[in-house]
Parts: structure tokens; C-alpha cells; sequence
């Protein structure tokens, strides 16, 4: 255990380096910023997996196995561009031989030996407390959700009743919530760990059918709790961590992304209430929601920028089904129409209209007070919507190494178990080694995070671990062959459900270029 540590120590510490360096004098243009924030996600994560290492020799060979991988997409990322990194060519030279040790197929083969024994990525080395969450919340997945999840998939049907009732009931929704507030967040460094414990498990089941039903209460209830009067957090909080009140978000608009500071939609005054006026786009749950968290422009004067913006919390009432249009006395309307997507069915992504819709000046998050701060409140809760993403990510993995284990065990190619290919086998071991990664860099982010920091960590584990799930469920499919195509093999959802997380909740690119790379470059 201890030389296979060792062997991983130095190459993260080599690879630290190599970040550091380029960070200090980044070379110019948006390819290699965005390279050198990637590898700093990876990196970041290959770090966080040394502690985890420490615990065994599964452990151990795991972070090495990772740390090679992460040397290796480095050394590729950077030949040809030396000079724009403001390194040489012998950055690495120093650690190849570790590199080497961890990329042996032979030992990756013995790592997959132990990984497809047990369907995990790893020893969890939960304590006690998050160990009965875990199994809680995984037993509710498998008798719930999982024997309904391709079906909701296939037919794009809404998520039944009895699934948000059950994680009603289970608290689901009040994990991040204050608890004067009828949550179950009582401060402290691991208030967050339960909120990605959950997370995971609920998407490992279904990510479009359970485990993206807490973003949204993630969202919405952060900004009220960073943001909101006394009264609106009473009046708000309670119903959301009870699941009596359900949630969407509308930010993005269909001329602006991720561009969030540039949005249209606009809200003026008149007398005590304000009139919302505009179009926002992949508003997920917005049909069913009660309460729509609203980011709208409240300063005329376009020059304002970010700073002319404010969130609503919009109150409508629940609907079912893929279209719906709701109408006020004086004219006022709001109409949702579902978007048709290749995955992530059940939630459905609404994009959402408003006409001189009528909103109390209550529902104005932090009544005057809170003019102007619109941008920075929902900057803010996306702290903690990226760290469950990232969660979800790991969840969806977790699923899908499972699902490429039990098939390469029962298919036979070419007179022999495909589990017994080297190829097949040192696939899953990279798979595994991934996900535990990832898995370790969400715990130290939500760390971060709950200690009022964690930007950086939750946009770096959040970039990380989607891309890595594309990865993971892509191989995963691969080796289910042609089945790996049909819809009637789970693997099919989760590769098609995999490839949004890249783009929800602050799109790869944007994260590497807007958050990552510019704090990587601040002394």
C-alpha cells in the first residue's frame, strides 16, 4: 500500500506543479485556459484521493490509477503548447515511472479484479450516520424508483406522485435547509454531506426521475436563506423543506445561456406590485412546481448589467403534463411548453412565457433590500446546485459501472466471459478510479462550501465530475455492444442522461473560462 501511495503522491504533487506554474503565467486564448482549468479539476480531484488512499491498498492502487490517468490527459493537453503553459517538455519526466506503474494494464487488471467482486468503485468509509442515510435512501430507490425509471424514460411521463411524497416524507427537500426553518441544516463542515450522499443514491436509480429533485429546493431555498426577510424565509422555507411546496428555477433565456448577467426579462413597478414580463428556457419542474424562482432585470438602464437584476420567488399553482397556460384578473398570463430532450425525462425542462404577470411585492426576495442583488443571490445557490450536480453525476457512474460489470460477467465473446479481457477489465478499473475521485473531491467540496466558501470547489467537481460521466457511461455502453443501443438496457438512459450534466447548471466551457481560470490566476 504504502509504495503505490507514495507512487501517487508524486505524481499529484507533480502535476500541482505544472498547475501552479501555469497558473502564475498563463499563456493567451481560451484553448489553453480552458485545458489548464480542466486539468486543474482533475488534479484538484486526484489530490482529494490521496487522503482516501491511505485507508488500504484498494485505496491506494485506486489513487494511483488516477493519478496516472490524469499525468497522462496532461501530457496530451500540453505537447505542442509548452510554451503557452510556460513549461517544457520534461514537466513530467521526473514521475514517469510512477505514471508508468499506474498505467501497467496488468496492474489495472488487478484492480478491476477486486472492483467487479464487489460493483464498487471503492470502500465508501462512511461514518455511521451517513452509512444509515445512504441505506435508507438506497432501499427507497430500488423499491420506488428504479422499477419505474426506463419506463418514465421511454414514455416521457411526468414523476408519479407516490416518488416526491415518499422523499417528502423521507425529508428530502430540507436537507440544506436551516433548521429554524423546518430543514435539517444545522451548520457545521459536513451539513452538506448528506444533501451529495442522498443525491447519489437517488440518481443512481434515475437521474430524470429522483435524483435532480432536490437541485431545484437547493437552489431556491439558498437564495432565500442568504437573501429573504425574516417573514419570506418563514413564509417560504417551511413549505419547501416539507415538499408541500414545489420548485423550479427560470434564469437562462433563449438569447442568453449562461450569459445570465445580459437577460431581458424585465419587471416594473406598479403600485404594490410588480408586472414580470419575458421568456425564460429550460425551467426544469417548472409544470409542477409551486413556487418558480425568477431572475429578472428590475433597473431599466441595460448598463446596469448585473447589477440591475433581482430574483422573485413567483407563486403558481401545480400542473401536470407537458403544456399549460394560467391567466389573472387584468390580463396578466404565464404559459409553460415542455421541451422534448434526448434524456432527463420526467422532470421536463418547460420553456416559460410571461406576459405582465402580476407578482405581490412581497415575492420580491428581500423586498427593496434585495433590488440589485438578484445576480449575487443566484451565484450563490449555485454553489450548492454545482456540488449536487456533481453528486449526480457520480450517481448516474456508480450506476452504470454496476450495469457494465453484471453484463461483462454474463456475456461471452469469442468463447470466453468478456470480464476476462484485458481490455474490458482495465476499462473498469479506470472507470472505478474515476468515480472515486470524484466521489472524494465532492465530500472536500461540500466541505468548502458549507465553510461559506467553495466556489472554486464546487465549479471544479462540478465540471469534473460531468465530463467524467460521459466517459464512464459511454465505456459502460460500449461494452454492452449492440444492447448497449436498445432502450430496453438501462445503460442506454443513463448515456443519454449523462450527457446534460455537461450542460445544466453552468455549461463546461463557461465554467472553465467565467469561474475556474480566473480564480486559478489570483495570487
Amino acid at each position: 500500500m504504502e509504495h503505490n501511495l507514495a507512487r501517487a503522491r508524486a505524481v499529484v504533487e507533480a502535476l500541482r506543479a505544472v498547475i501552479d506554474k501555469a497558473s502564475r503565467s498563463p499563456g493567451e486564448g481560451q484553448a489553453v485556459a480552458y485545458d489548464l482549468a480542466s486539468m486543474s479539476s482533475a488534479v484538484a480531484a486526484a489530490a482529494e484521493l490521496l487522503d482516501y488512499g491511505a485507508r488500504g491498498q484498494e485505496e491506494a492502487d485506486l489513487a494511483l490509477l488516477h493519478a496516472a490517468d490524469v499525468a497522462a490527459d496532461l501530457a496530451g493537453r500540453m505537447t505542442g503548447r509548452e510554451s503557452q503553459w510556460g513549461v517544457d517538455g520534461s514537466a513530467l519526466d521526473g514521475v514517469a515511472a510512477h505514471v508508468a506503474a499506474g498505467r501497467d494494464p496488468v496492474f489495472q487488471e488487478r484492480v478491476a479484479e477486486r472492483v467487479m467482486a464487489t460493483r464498487e468503485a471503492g470502500p465508501r468509509h462512511l461514518p455511521d450516520e451517513l452509512r444509515m442515510v445512504r441505506t435508507a435512501f438506497r432501499e427507497f430507490a430500488a423499491d420506488r424508483v428504479a422499477p419505474v425509471a426506463d419506463r418514465i424514460h421511454r414514455d416521457n411521463e411526468d414523476i408519479p406522485a407516490d416518488i416526491i411524497d415518499g422523499l417528502a416524507d423521507m425529508g428530502c427537500f430540507g436537507l440544506s435547509i436551516p433548521a429554524a426553518y423546518g430543514g435539517f441544516a444545522e451548520g457545521g463542515a459536513d451539513e452538506l454531506l448528506g444533501m451529495v450522499v442522498v443525491t447519489e443514491e437517488l440518481s443512481r436509480a434515475s437521474l430524470g426521475a429522483a435524483g435532480s429533485l432536490i437541485t431545484r429546493p437547493e437552489i431556491i431555498g439558498t437564495a432565500i436563506a442568504r437573501g429573504g426577510t425574516e417573514e419570506q424565509k418563514r413564509r417560504w422555507l417551511p413549505a419547501i423543506a416539507s415538499g408541500e411546496r414545489l420548485c423550479a428555477v427560470a434564469v437562462t433565456e433563449p438569447d442568453h445561456g449562461s450569459d445570465v448577467a445580459r437577460i431581458t426579462t424585465g419587471a416594473v413597478r406598479d403600485g404594490d406590485d410588480w408586472l414580470l414580463t419575458g421568456v425564460k428556457t429550460w425551467c426544469t419542474f417548472a409544470g409542477r412546481a409551486h413556487y418558480l424562482l425568477v431572475l429578472a432585470r428590475t433597473d431599466p438602464d441595460r448598463a446596469a448589467g448585473h447589477r440591475g437584476l433581482s430574483l422573485f420567488v413567483v407563486e403558481k399553482p401545480s400542473i401536470a403534463g407537458h403544456e399549460w397556460r394560467l391567466t389573472q384578473e387584468g390580463g396578466g398570463s404565464m404559459e409553460g411548453r415542455a421541451i422534448r430532450t434526448l434524456g432527463y425525462r420526467g422532470m421536463h425542462s418547460f420553456e416559460v412565457g410571461f406576459d405582465r404577470w402580476r407578482v405581490p411585492a412581497g415575492g420580491l426576495i428581500g423586498l427593496d433590500d434585495g433590488l440589485g442583488r438578484g445576480f449575487y443571490l443566484q451565484m450563490q445557490a449555485f454553489a450548492n446546485a454545482r456540488l449536487q450536480t456533481a453528486a449526480r453525476a457520480v450517481g448516474v457512474m456508480q450506476s452504470a459501472l454496476e450495469l457494465a460489470v453484471d453484463y461483462a460477467r454474463q456475456r461471452s465473446v469469442f468463447g470466453r466471459p468478456l470480464a476476462d479481457h484485458q481490455l474490458t477489465r482495465t476499462k473498469i478499473a479506470r472507470m472505478a478510479a474515476s468515480i472515486a475521485a470524484c466521489r472524494a473531491f465532492a465530500f472536500a467540496a461540500a466541505r468548502a462550501v458549507a465553510a461559506g466558501d467553495g466556489q472554486l470547489e464546487a465549479a471544479q467537481v462540478k465540471q469534473l465530475a460531468c465530463r467524467a460521466a460521459e466517459w464512464v457511461t459511454r465505456e459502460a455502453q460500449q461494452l454492452h455492444g449492440g444492447y448497449g443501443y436498445a432502450e430496453e438496457y438501462s445503460i442506454s438512459r443513463l448515456f443519454v442522461d449523462a450527457r446534460v450534466l455537461s450542460i445544466f447548471e453552468g455549461a463546461d466551457e463557461v465554467l472553465a473560462l467565467r469561474v475556474i481560470a480566473p480564480r486559478l490566476a489570483k495570487p
